[in-house]
């Protein structure tokens, strides 16, 4: 698996991706109803850094780095990931990569501001690789089928 840059003619391919995700509604707080161009320049155009993972000439995962706040926040970044398969990596090499891409980006912390406690699996892999949950937003996203749940703020420090 290679991450490299994501270009402008990879939007199909990101958009493969992505689609699922955002029309299930059960993990990004993103309108399930969303064009396809309001999502590429949520995921490709407003982040400082979009990143693709190919594997055989596959994009099997994209993410995306943006400064989390302005001013005096600015040192930390935010991430999203989408992995097109499960079970074989690719989040967790995405979330590596991506921290080592932050550091080059000048960030020094990154934040994860809305991780829904329905996905354990996230959760669970971003304390792996040593994210620590800093707060829980109670009752902080409707989910479709379960109703209102919990969203946690993790966190890591990237500077050495």
């Amino acid at each position: 698996m290679q991450i490299r840059t994501a270009t402008r003619s990879d939007a199909d391919a990101v958009w493969h991706l992505l689609q699922p995700v955002f029309r299930a509604g059960d993990t990004y707080a993103v309108d399930p109803e969303i064009s396809k161009d309001s999502a590429l320049s949520y995921w490709m155009d407003d982040p400082a850094a979009c990143y693709v993972a190919v594997d055989a000439g596959q994009i099997i995962g994209t993410y995306y780095i943006k400064t989390n706040q302005q001013g005096g926040g600015a040192h930390v970044c935010n991430c999203g990931y989408v992995a097109g398969v499960q079970g074989q990596g690719v989040a967790t090499a995405m979330c590596a990569a991506s921290q080592t891409q932050a550091r080059a980006l000048g960030y020094s912390a990154m934040q994860f501001n809305f991780v829904l406690t329905s996905n354990a699996d996230a959760i669970r892999l971003w304390h792996k690789l040593g994210f620590d949950t800093v707060g829980t937003l109670p009752n902080a996203f409707d989910h479709p089928a379960l109703g209102m749940v919990d969203a946690q703020v993790m966190y890591k420090w990237l500077a050495d």
